[in-house]
């Protein structure tokens, strides 16, 4: 199993709200669709597409998941979401639980796992570019520096 591509098909980075106060951000990451593919260079190897969503979502309201639909969308102030494919080499020595899972359109638990911190990896840095470029908060903590000043003897 080789991961031979990774594409960005839509990136949306949008601030509608003042998120000054009570904010809440959620990052979600879905895999709505499997399909095999037909890539020729793979000989002796079977390729499969995985689509993705990477969504970052900011709200006003912290307790937004109690809410009505469309109390959501009225309350969103920002989000920062990724769509795209992640093109999969599986070889014919691979498990056949693995093709198996495949062409039920189900992803393997080790595979998931891989998938997730490619993805985090991948949109994490980019999504960060987005939110500053926005002034939209932060989604992942930064690493902050504090000095102390030396005693003097």
């Amino acid at each position: 199993m080789q991961i031979v591509g990774f594409n960005l098909t839509k990136i949306l980075a949008e601030r509608k709200l003042d998120l000054s106060e009570n904010k809440s951000i959620n990052t979600n990451i879905e895999f709505p669709k499997i399909e095999k593919e037909k890539i020729e260079l793979l000989k002796d190897a079977e390729a499969y597409r995985i689509d993705f969503k990477f969504t970052v979502s900011y709200s006003k309201n912290q307790n937004q998941e109690k809410e009505k639909e469309k109390d959501k969308e009225k309350d969103k102030a920002g989000e920062i979401a990724f769509q795209g494919n992640i093109i999969l080499s599986i070889g014919k020595d691979e498990p056949k639980e693995i093709i198996k899972s495949l062409k039920k359109e189900e992803l393997p638990l080790q595979m998931k796992e891989a998938f997730l911190n490619l993805l985090l990896k991948k949109c994490t840095a980019k999504a960060l570019d987005l939110e500053d470029q926005l002034g939209l908060p932060f989604h992942v903590p930064f690493p902050r520096v504090k000095l102390q000043a030396e005693e003097k003897k």
